[in-house]
């Protein structure tokens, strides 16, 4: 059997087969709503139903709440039909029609950027331009079947070759052998690009970005495509790391936020290692974001990090200001 999904703010329509998600039969048909994690945790597949009624196999999930659900709204990775819905949700066009590939590549780098941060270059085949869009991510795929996701750092002009930021995880198998074992030309294989997590250019607002650790990575690759291609809106980044032993990109960063008018640029500091010394923000990177912009309305926040950033922001910001469907953000797991 099949339900008809129609998504009235965008004048499109799918069906669904029984027991697929809406986001599963989306992805089907070659409609992107955004997602991320697609377990139900980060929220970022929200839409609101209109009409209609859907189920969840496993109860309520942890990136809804019991308000929202009562309100209406829905997280499409979770949700099948139960009868012909519709409802309002944003998709993206722009990564539609990028194709999804898994490649060989060989290990052409590996720069230690601070104690626990290796810059990983990955040279791709002869030939082999890999398309994709600031801020997407890639698996690496491992032997074992396990994957390994990291955002790319470099731009889409960089299209023979990906960089990467990887954090060492104590107890990481495979940041692990990155750090100890991994040596220049070893061979890996990679699939995607995935991910929503790109600026959105139909309405360009005000963005301010929020990167946690190397959550830095994919909001890196969209201020290098801007300092190719220029600037369409003003952008105000916050890093946030632990002390000055993690800002391993601050130089370049101060020196790019020089270069291109659109862009300021903040280091903030959660534990610094010398009270006198450091003379930056201190605190919660989300902390400091809410005294320079006591009010968010107009604008739209991008961040990447690990999970109690996101809902930090999530839980904080809208009462400052920030509008539902104007945060857009990519899950930094460790």
């Amino acid at each position: 059997m099949t339900d008809k999904v129609e998504l009235v703010n965008e004048d499109k329509t799918f069906v669904t087969e029984t027991g697929e998600t809406i986001l599963g039969a989306a992805l089907r048909h070659g409609i992107v709503i955004p997602h991320n994690c697609r377990n139900g945790f980060c929220g970022s597949c929200m839409g609101l139903l209109s009409s209609g009624a859907v189920e969840y196999s496993n109860g309520r999930p942890q990136g809804i709440t019991e308000q929202q659900q009562q309100e209406g709204y829905i997280l499409c990775c979770q949700a099948t039909t139960r009868g012909d819905v519709s409802l309002q949700v944003e998709t993206i066009d722009a990564v539609a029609d990028i194709e999804i590939r898994t490649l060989p590549c060989r290990v052409s780098r590996l720069e230690k950027l601070s104690s626990d941060v290796m810059l990983m270059e990955l040279k791709l085949p002869p030939h082999e331009n890999f398309v994709f869009i600031p801020g997407q991510y890639i698996d690496i795929l491992l032997r074992d079947g396990r994957r390994r996701s990291f955002s790319m750092a470099n731009p889409p002009s960089v299209s023979d070759r990906i960089m990467l930021h990887v954090r060492e995880v104590p107890g990481g198998s495979f940041t692990s052998e990155v750090f100890r074992e991994m040596k220049l030309k070893d061979m890996l294989r990679i699939q995607g690009p995935f991910g929503t997590y790109i600026l959105r250019e139909d309405a360009p607002r005000p963005a301010v970005m929020i990167a946690g650790g190397t959550g830095l990575a994919p909001v890196l690759s969209i201020l290098e495509q801007a300092r190719e291609h220029g600037c369409d809106r003003d952008m105000h980044l916050y890093w946030g790391v632990r002390s000055e032993r993690d800002l391993y990109y601050h130089r370049q960063l101060q020196d790019l936020s020089g270069e291109l008018d659109c862009l300021s640029y903040k280091a903030v500091l959660s534990e610094p290692e010398s009270a006198g010394k450091w003379t930056g923000a201190t605190g919660w990177v989300h902390e400091t974001v809410m005294s320079d912009f006591p009010d968010l309305t107009g604008m739209d926040v991008y961040a990447s990090g690990p999970p109690p950033m996101i809902e930090a922001i999530q839980d904080s910001f809208p009462a400052i200001g920030l509008e539902q469907g104007h945060f857009y953000f990519c899950l930094l797991y460790t």
